[in-house]
């Protein structure tokens, strides 16, 4: 026998190791995470339950000692939040800042423990904690009871569809083991989330620096006879059944190598398939059955949630990322509108009107929220009309996507029916969202077919249609730059129309103020009529101070391909101030006007416009004539239309 047999044989598992892996495997999985306010314990309790389940090796603990002396602050004994705070700036400030997530095992259940931050502006960091949790364990200090924090994470615990509570009363020590506190707080608490639809809620009174009640039952506790932590950790019953949900596939990407294989490859989001299996392409309805399931290790005779695989199908249906293959029995909707809970996490606040980048589990979209129906107060729960939602607010709203997107309610599957919202400008994640339901408006309402176009009206005029962007400050001559480029093109035979700031605001938009709110909303208007009227052929001059870059971009992606022309009319403040044509800018000063531009409200300069008039010691004409010099160096006056829509 070779030396390389003799390792090998050595090295090989042994029947014990073999059937403790079984049993390992054979174990249920119990995700949960750890949130309230801060300086409730969370961390010193997943390092408790660390340390008591043994899943510390000897030098860890070692370690942990040293660590705890220079950073600890619990005195002389160990301080087990250092276990899950790794960070160093974590440990420089004694909080959490971070999502940690350790695995543990006791001989009757698996865990993954997310230890989620408890400060305000972290919020958003405990919503990705809340995510994937089955259960959550809401600390709250004895000495405390009751807080904001712990509202506020208690809410989006049930809209992340969390619905089981461990309502864990910490450091019950420092208030002398009392009973009446300990019933004070679960009452409180039952009253606040009494709405909140949760299935279990499980008091336990403990003290995670000593390990009262955490794995063991304290005897100074006598008083309660509910289980501890672990006991009820290992023996709750949550609903593990995603397999029996409908067949959801969100195709990530077409994998095709060569001519002869084509395959849809993803994650299972619930149900299982197997070859043979009928499936639906949502978004069209064209329908098709499962040839071939392709794993990494070779084709597999079923394919379940959370599965990585590819899919053959029989037929060469048309199918990309976004999508999703579904069981033809229980089809997801597919809309453009629909209701949804928004966690907020932005400093700038959720304004209806502007255009998000909305992401799902594989599509992504433009969306915006038409109506912000009401903001939840964390305190109570209750209702409140709101016109924005700040960072680390709770509401629900109306949402519109540029194209139908495909999901199931958030309450039928946490996968489907969860998205993201992102800033258009800064790609920053600014909110999580929960899918309640489609708008019935949404199913009642489709496109219809015409058949005159914008081809043909355009024909019809002997010219492209296109919007010009005038944007700049009140007072750069916006309004008499635009007036004259009318009046050039207007004297050449082209059909025009301009929409002008002050004059839609006596019509249209004349139920609009000037807070941030209605400046967006007021700028998605005009963009939506900008649209029809290139639509109807027009060249359309529209002078807007349109203050905010990310309206600016939300109108060019109305418009076809080269169809938008962003014009910055480039004045500084100084000489709009000076110039001050409606004296504006003196009551602005002053004090005696809110909200303007410039002022006490920013205006986001273009950074890359088609032309830039920079107009300082220059007339309006000279303004024009530089306008002509562009056109006529594009040919954007031929007559010619570009049959795709762009000029």
């Amino acid at each position: 026998m070779t030396m390389r047999h003799i390792m090998a044989k050595s090295l090989a598992p042994t029947d014990g190791v073999r059937e403790y892996l079984a049993a390992q495997e054979k174990k249920s999985l119990l995700r949960f995470l750890t949130c309230g306010s801060v300086d409730d314990g969370k961390s010193t309790l997943i390092g408790r339950l660390l340390s008591d389940t043994k899943q510390i090796f000897e030098d860890q603990l070692a370690a942990l000692e040293r660590d705890s002396r220079k950073h600890g602050t619990t005195g002389d004994d160990i301080d087990f939040a250092l276990l899950v705070d790794g960070l160093e700036a974590e440990r420089e400030q004694g909080i959490t800042i971070d999502v940690a997530y350790r695995f543990f095992a006791t001989p009757k259940r698996k865990f993954i423990v997310a230890d989620t931050p408890g400060h305000e502006q972290y919020t958003r960091n405990m919503a990705t904690g809340a995510s994937t949790a089955d259960l959550a364990i809401v600390l709250i200090d004895a000495r405390q009871g009751v807080l904001r924090q712990t509202r506020r994470h208690s809410i989006i615990a049930s809209l992340l569809g969390i619905r089981h509570i461990v309502l864990a009363v910490n450091k019950i020590d420092l208030v002398g083991f009392d009973q009446a506190v300990f019933d004070r707080i679960v009452e409180d608490y039952r009253q606040f989330s009494r709405d909140l639809g949760f299935q279990t809620i499980v008091p336990i009174p403990m003290s995670a620096r000593y390990g009262d009640n955490v794995t063991g039952r304290s005897d100074k506790t006598e008083w309660y006879s509910g289980p501890t932590l672990i006991e009820q950790l290992e023996t709750v019953s949550v609903d593990e059944a995603v397999v029996e949900l409908p067949f959801r596939f969100p195709v990530q990407y077409v994998n095709r190598p060569n001519l002869d294989f084509r395959g849809f490859a993803g994650t299972i989001a619930s149900g299982s398939v197997a070859p043979g299996d009928e499936v639906v392409v949502a978004k069209s309805g064209k329908s098709s059955r499962v040839k071939r399931i392709v794993s990494y290790g070779g084709d597999l005779a079923q394919a379940a949630a959370g599965q990585a695989v590819t899919l053959v199908l029989d037929d060469e249906v048309e199918i990309s990322r976004g999508n999703m293959l579904v069981s033809p029995a229980a089809r997801p909707q597919v809309a453009d509108q629909f209701a949804a809970n928004i966690v907020w996490f932005d400093e700038h606040a959720l304004l209806p009107g502007r255009s998000y980048i909305l992401r799902t589990e594989t599509d992504q979209t433009s969306a915006t929220v038409t109506d912000l129906k009401y903001r939840i107060n964390v305190n109570d729960f209750a209702h409140e009309a709101a016109k924005s939602l700040e960072m680390n607010e709770v509401g629900i709203c109306n949402i519109s996507t540029r194209t139908p997107i495909a999901f199931d309610p958030f309450a039928e599957n946490r996968i489907t029916g969860a998205f993201i919202l992102i800033d258009r400008i800064s790609n920053a994640t600014v909110g999580a969202g929960m899918i309640l339901h489609s708008l019935r408006r949404a199913e009642n309402i489709h496109w219809q077919s015409l058949d005159v176009g914008k081809h043909v009206r355009a024909d019809m005029k002997n010219q492209r249609p296109a919007v010009f962007w005038f944007t700049g400050l009140s007072g750069s001559g916006k309004s008499t730059i635009a007036n004259l480029f009318e009046k050039k093109l207007f004297a050449t035979g082209r059909h025009t129309y301009i929409l002008d700031g002050d004059n839609v605001r006596h019509g249209l938009n004349r139920d609009l103020g000037f807070t941030d709110a209605d400046r967006v909303e007021n700028i998605r208007r005009v963009a939506e009529v900008a649209r029809l009227m290139a639509d109807a052929g027009l060249i359309v001059i529209v002078s807007f101070i349109s203050p905010f870059s990310a309206e600016r971009r939300m109108a060019r992606e109305l418009m076809a391909d080269g169809e938008f022309i962003e014009v910055f009319v480039d004045t500084p403040f100084e000489e709009c101030a000076r110039r001050d044509p409606k004296g504006l800018y003196a009551r602005a000063l002053n004090g005696e006007i809110k909200n303007f531009t410039g002022v006490d409200s920013p205006y986001e300069a273009p950074e890359n416009p088609e032309i830039h008039l920079k107009t300082l010691g220059k007339s309006a004409e000279e303004m024009v004539d530089a306008l002509e010099h562009w056109l006529n160096e594009r040919d954007i006056a031929e007559d010619q239309y570009d049959s795709g829509g762009g000029i």
